[in-house]
């Protein structure tokens, strides 16, 4: 309990106001959400919580979001297991996370003025867009061989969910404030994805709301980026 508190008064005195409010309405409607649809399980309440957490942190441009995004993708990928969406297990835990790990390193080793608490914003070059295209559909054309393996559920848009899922971690790791706005797409993909479970089982409510909560969380951090790069002066 002691730790709980402790966490909140770190957020409480780290996030402006904004962010604390969009925090504590998006804690707020994924424990909702799975109290009263019956959850998934503890694990996908916690592993929402995390995620929310790390964006809000990612929109800061704190390094220490990047770690609990690798906590998130691997707890996200059990709960994808749990309804056959291998895609998402194999994207989460075999790109997703590993991405994250690189992002980490490559945020700790480029702290804005010293400040280890925000990450040196960067531009992203034509020579990265067209390396990141075409690494993209490379593996979106894997992936989808893979996915097809396995049977697959929403064969469709788990493979279009590997495409933007790569494009997000590939801007996280460049740098650049576009990586919210790749994610924020990724997070319309699988809202679609997980709407289809909760037609089945609408204990997969909670993962719903989360990608929800996860889609406003990604549109204000390319907004906080972009205020961040200016404030930079990159």
């Amino acid at each position: 309990m002691e730790f709980i508190k402790n966490w909140i008064r770190i957020i409480n005195n780290y996030l402006t106001k904004t962010e604390k409010i969009i925090w504590l309405i998006s804690c707020s409607v994924i424990i909702v959400s799975f109290f009263m649809f019956g959850g998934n399980g503890k694990l996908s309440l916690i592993a929402s919580l995390i995620g929310v957490t790390s964006l809000i942190l990612n929109a800061k441009g704190n390094p220490l979001g990047q770690g609990l995004m690798i906590i998130f993708s691997i707890l996200y990928g059990i709960i994808s297991l749990s309804f056959r969406y291998y895609g998402e297990m194999i994207t989460y835990m075999g790109m997703t996370g590993p991405m994250a790990g690189l992002a980490l390193i490559e945020w700790i080793k480029h702290p804005y003025a010293g400040n280890r608490g925000e990450v040196e914003v960067s531009k992203i070059t034509g020579r990265d867009i067209i390396k990141m295209c075409f690494l993209a559909v490379v593996t979106t054309v894997v992936f989808y061989f893979i996915l097809d393996y396995f049977n697959t559920s929403n064969m469709l848009f788990s493979t279009i969910s590997v495409t933007t899922s790569f494009i997000g971690v590939y801007l996280t790791y460049k740098r650049s404030e576009y990586y919210a706005l790749g994610y924020a797409a990724n997070d319309v993909v699988l809202i679609i994805l997980w709407t289809y479970a909760t037609l089945e089982n609408r204990a997969y409510v909670a993962v719903l709301m989360c990608f929800v909560t996860f889609f406003v969380n990604d549109i204000y951090g390319f907004v906080a980026w972009r205020r961040m790069k200016d404030r930079q002066g990159i």
